[in-house]
Parts: structure tokens; sequence; C-alpha cells
């Protein structure tokens, strides 16, 4: 009987998954000891969105929290974090000082693996990451990133198990030093049969040493049947998950995954007895977090439309902040063509970001009117080059717009070449606000941004979403009415209004429904006047103008922030400006006036 071994992802892609990677480490800490104590010795905490978001949401450093996950799980444990190669951590791709520096620091704040892949699966992406990873002395394992899409808009070559045998077989062309390979479906939208190919022939690729790890979700309710496969074609290990952060878009659950491998030949390698226990007190440390309801449930609908489980939580929450959850369905439905002229780079961060942010441009600013500038860069060259060619009108779409030309140049000789990236610039920009150039500051600043800066200065806001506690209604004051799923209903008490939903077995999250926006001043009488209006829901990043400014047309007047990108928002007019409608930080809704102009 073979035993199959297993990462427990619950304190990385879990978080991810269904709180948006906002968790704070005091809160999961007695989970982990738990986790240990049951005989789990191999734990994904870290990486991917667990870093940027301790930073701009959780009030934390995401090196403090590795540390603190080493002192827990002791010496001995395997603590694995993930890498998107050229990007490490970030949406951005970043240049080779920044993604040495990623190996150095992670191997110093205690981690012992590293998740390695591209969501291009272009194997430049994974050369010189993996390289520095191996070089920093830590476990390198190697990515090939997976996913499915229906009949009708198959690419054919692209996404078949043809196409992820000759991906890996390009890893080791690149003699690209590696201790493990991954074959990662973050989206769940991968058919059992195509990961049964796949496996079965790496297996007999790979050296007999060289272990073998399917990772998926069920996203789309085929968690279990894709492990089964994975492990019939020599797997050796599958990522695994604890309640409360496991099933629906998440990991398959430990015990389910146990339970469905008795009387097979195989055998899961776990005390069952003593996860049961520690499940227990991880869903206890984590009650106070709100829970999106589909986080909780699988959706058939996800292969048409590849949304991975890490991003579809993430994304539905920021479209609650943002009061406009109600277009979700039409931006998953925009996406399925976003994907196919896009090339087909699979459905991962940054590449589903990238997707989401289009499909939402399509659905709030009309199709292709806006191109996004991810999905500007990817379909242009700048992130690698894509499993198929994009189309060519959207290519066209993107140059003109982002006034770039399409490449073939690796992004590495594009990063280092661009004086904004890497130590150097870091460096400057610590200098200039007057903080300390550690490297660990420099890596923070690099892959943050200004909000990394803003962290150091001491500007933590706080954007964990916690459960908020209804009060009682009161009759003379108070009225609830159905919203549009089933199960949900919109709460008002006392003048505040709640999202409530109510899950089978009576289950109940409830969330404040965010502000309707203000109106919007009326225009000077002194002469004719124009307003800029938003193009679509978000929050106001920052403010450029201010009363008085004279812009001619195309200048600039805010920049509006929504879905994990930036938004310039442009005057199509001359004029002066009469009244700043909005400020900082506030939440706008598509159509809401921004700025009144009058024309000069």
């Amino acid at each position: 009987m073979k035993k199959i071994k297993f990462m427990d992802t619950s304190f990385r892609d879990g978080f991810q998954s269904c709180f948006g990677a906002r968790v704070k480490t005091e809160d999961f800490l007695p989970a982990l000891e738990a986790a240990c104590k049951a005989g789990t010795r191999y734990f994904e905490i870290g990486g991917g969105a667990r870093f940027q978001s301790l930073y701009f949401y959780c009030q934390e450093d995401a090196f403090d929290m590795m540390d603190k996950c080493r002192e827990v799980a002791g010496p001995d444990a395997d603590l694995q974090t993930l890498s998107r190669g050229a990007n490490v951590v970030g949406l951005v791709s970043q240049s080779r000082d920044i993604i040495d520096l990623h190996a150095k620091m992670f191997k110093k704040h205690g981690v012992s693996t590293i998740r390695n892949f591209d969501a291009l699966n272009d194997v430049r992406n994974l050369a010189y990451s993996g390289s520095r990873i191996h070089a920093a002395g830590l476990k390198h394992q190697v990515s090939v990133t997976l996913m499915s899409l229906p009949p009708g808009l198959d690419s054919g070559y692209a996404h078949s198990p043809e196409f992820y045998i000759d991906s890996l077989k390009k890893v080791l062309e690149a003699e690209i030093p590696f201790d493990s390979v991954c074959f990662k479906d973050a989206s769940g939208t991968t058919t059992p049969k195509i990961i049964f190919d796949t496996i079965k022939a790496a297996r007999k690729l790979l050296p007999a040493e060289v272990t073998i790890h399917m990772h998926t979700h069920e996203t789309a309710g085929m968690g279990v049947a894709a492990y089964m496969a994975a492990i019939e074609g020599g797997a050796d290990f599958v990522d695994l998950s604890m309640q409360p952060v496991s099933g629906g878009t998440c990991s398959t659950d430990i015990i389910t995954m146990w339970h469905r491998l008795r009387g097979t030949d195989y055998q899961l390698d776990v005390d069952i007895d003593k996860i049961i226990e520690a499940e227990s007190i991880f869903k206890n440390c984590m009650e106070k977090y709100f829970m999106p309801p589909e986080a909780c449930e699988v959706s058939p609908m996800i292969p048409f439309s590849p949304m991975p489980g890490g991003a579809l939580t993430a994304n539905t929450q920021m479209m609650r902040d943002n009061n406009c959850l109600e277009l979700y369905p039409k931006v998953i439905d925009e996406m399925r063509e976003v994907v196919a002229k896009g090339g087909f780079g699979t459905s991962v961060t940054p590449v589903s970001q990238f997707y989401f942010q289009q499909a939402f441009a399509n659905v709030t600013q009309g199709k292709w009117k806006k191109i996004t500038e991810g999905y500007g860069k990817m379909v242009l060259g700048y992130f690698g080059h894509t499993p198929a060619e994009p189309d060519a009108e959207v290519v066209k779409l993107a140059s003109e717009q982002l006034g770039l030309e399409p490449t073939r140049e690796d992004v590495h000789d594009i990063n280092d070449n661009d004086p904004k990236l890497g130590v150097k610039a870091a460096t400057e920009k610590l200098q200039a606000a007057g903080l300390e150039t550690t490297d660990e500051n420099i890596f923070i600043t690099a892959t943050c941004g200004d909000k990394g800066i803003d962290f150091l200065k001491g500007n933590k806001p706080l954007g964990i979403r916690y459960k908020e506690e209804a009060k009682p209604a009161a009759p003379a004051t108070s009225k609830s009415t159905e919203a549009s799923e089933p199960g949900s209903y919109v709460v008002t008490v006392e003048g505040k209004s709640f999202n409530v939903h109510v899950a089978p077995g009576g289950a109940t999250s409830v969330a404040p429904v965010a502000a309707a926006p203000a109106a919007a001043p009326a225009a000077s009488s002194g002469g004719a006047g124009f307003e800029v209006k938003s193009p679509m829901p978000g929050k106001v990043f920052k403010v450029v103008v201010s009363e008085g400014d004279v812009l001619e047309a195309g200048e600039e007047v805010m920049i509006l922030e929504a879905m994990k990108m930036e938004t310039s928002i442009k005057t199509e007019k001359a004029g002066r400006v009469i009244e700043v409608c909005v400020n900082k930080d506030q939440q706008v809704a598509s159509g809401e006036v921004l700025v009144i102009f009058e024309e000069v």
C-alpha cells in the first residue's frame, strides 16, 4: 500500500481563498501549533498574496509572520512559500537583483521550500528565479501550471498533456536545479483524464527520487476526482487543508481525502483522530472572521470561465467593498472571451487577476474600450510568451493605449533596464522617505510600492473583514428586504444596513452594506460647465487636482483603485476646476461625479 503525503495549505492558500489573505498571525498560531501536534510537518505558510496583504490590510510584517511560524513549527518542519517566478510575491515582475533578494530573505526568515511557478509556463521566468532559490540553500519546487477550457474554446495544443510535458521537458533542458515538481491547477478546472495522462508521463520522464506534487481546488467540484487521478498517475504528494478553509474555493479537506482513500491501494499519511482535533481548534481560531458565502460553495460554471479559488473570493470581497457585487456574474461570463483572446495563459496569479481586471473593465467601461495595464502588457509580451498567440486586434489596442510595442525580449532584461525597478530604485525611495535601508525594507518597497513605504512610515490601515454582530431589530425603525440570492437579505437596523446570508444548517454571516454615494454638488452658474464622472466603481486612491487648477484636455484629475488596479481618470476637455466632489479613500459608484469644471 502506497502512503500518500500531503502539504497543509490552510495557512496560506486557505487564507487567500476564504479571507482575501487577511488574517492576523496571532489568531492562527494556536491552530498551527495544534496541526504540528497532530503530526503534520509540511505547511504552506506564506508567499503569494500572503506577503502584500499583511502590509496592505493586516498591520503586520510578513517577515515577522514567517519568523513566528518557524518558532511554533520547530526546526524540522518543512515550511513552504509560493513564488510567481519573475513576479516573486507581487503582480509586477521584478529585476534580477530583487528576485535574488527574495530567495535570500525568505531563507533568512525560516522558509525551507519555495514553490516556484509561471502562469504562462515560460521557462525563462522559472530559470533565473529557480537558480536563485537553489543558490540560497532552499529547496526548489518547480511548477507546471494547469487549466482547462470547455469545448469550443479549446486552444488545441495549449493546456493539453503534450503541452504540459513539453513545458517540463523545457525545464529539464534548461538545467534548472529543482528538488520536486508540482502540477498546479489553481482554478480546479483541469479534467481528471488530462491530470492522469500528464502525471503518468511525467513520472516516466523524471528520476525516481523526484517527488511529484499535485495542487488543485474544489472550486468546480472536481478536487477529489482530480487528486485520485493524480495519485493513480504516480503523484506522491497532494495539497490539502483543514476546516474552515477547505472545500469550496479551497483545497480538499484532509479528512475528506483520508476517507476517499479508505479501502484503496493508497493511504493518507495522517493520524486522523488528531487531525479532527486540530480542525476543531482551527475553526475556533477563525470564528471571528467574516466568511463570504461563495467561499463555501462549488460552481459548475467555473470550467467555462476559469477563476482560481484564491482569486474568486478576493475579487468578490473587493466588489463588496466597491458596492458592485451584482456585476460578478457578468464579469465571470466576460472572462471566457478575455482568456481566449489573451493567449490562454493559465488562470493563476498574476494572470488570473489580469483576466478579471480586463473582464471588469469590459463590463463597466464597454467591451474592449479600455485595455487594462496588466492584461495589455501580458498580450504584448512584457510578462513572457503566452501559450498561444493573443488576438491580433487586442494586441493592436493594447499597443495603442499603453504606448508599447509587442516584444519577445526576456522580461528580466526589460526589468533590469527599468530605472524604476531594482535594489537601487527601492533604496532611493527609502532614503527619500527617511527610512532605514535594510534588505527587508528594500524588498518590501520593491514588491509593495508606495503602500510598502506607507507601512514602514507607520501608516497601517486595518482592512480585515471581521463578523459584525447585528443588533436586535426594532419594529418601529427596522425592516428586512430579500436580496438577490436565496438565503441573503439586506437588514436595516437603526438606520444601518447589513448584508445577511443564512447558509443551510443555520450558519449566518453578516457584513455592513457600503454607504450609498453622496449626491454631487451642482455646477457653477458662472459659465458653461462639465463634469468628469467615474467610469467604474472603486475607491479614490489619489486626488491630483485642486479647485482653481486649469487643465488641458487629456490631463489626469485623479486615480481610482479597484480590483487591485489603479485607473487614471482624465478630463476630455480643457477647463478650470470649480469643485472636487470626492476625497481620498472615498468609495465611488460608476457614473458618480468626481470633478466639476467650467470651460475656459
